[in-house]
């Protein structure tokens, strides 16, 4: 499966969008128009074994709503996810079996290197 979730608002999600020279072999969401299913979520989950891993601790929201002040566990992590398009980490990406999350050097590194080879 080759999927990416991402927000086209997000100019670090465009960046790394081209930067993939296979890019016409994704299937691409757009998370603000559609939103991540529990479904696909659990999907998520099942690849990462944690929400917090899925969770955007960076979002205007978190901070302020004073998330960071609580002590949340998975299911919350869970349910924020699910409530706001914001608190999911951007991209995650689906390539070939594996899951990328989030847009750190090293992370964007690995999943573009491993989109390219098809």
């Amino acid at each position: 499966m080759r999927k990416i979730y991402y927000l086209s608002s997000c100019t670090t999600c465009k960046r790394i969008l081209g930067e993939m020279s296979e890019i016409d072999s994704f299937e691409l969401q757009e998370i603000k128009q559609n939103p991540v299913t529990e479904q696909q979520l659990a999907e998520m989950f099942a690849k990462t074994g944690s929400y917090e891993k899925l969770f955007n601790k960076r979002a205007q929201l978190y901070k302020s709503r004073g998330l960071k002040d609580q002590n949340l566990g998975e299911e919350d992590f869970k349910d924020l996810i699910l409530e706001h398009y914001t608190f999911l980490s951007r991209p995650v990406m689906f390539i070939d079996g594996n899951i990328y999350v989030g847009n750190s050097k090293k992370v964007v590194e690995e999943a573009i290197q491993q989109a390219n080879k098809l």
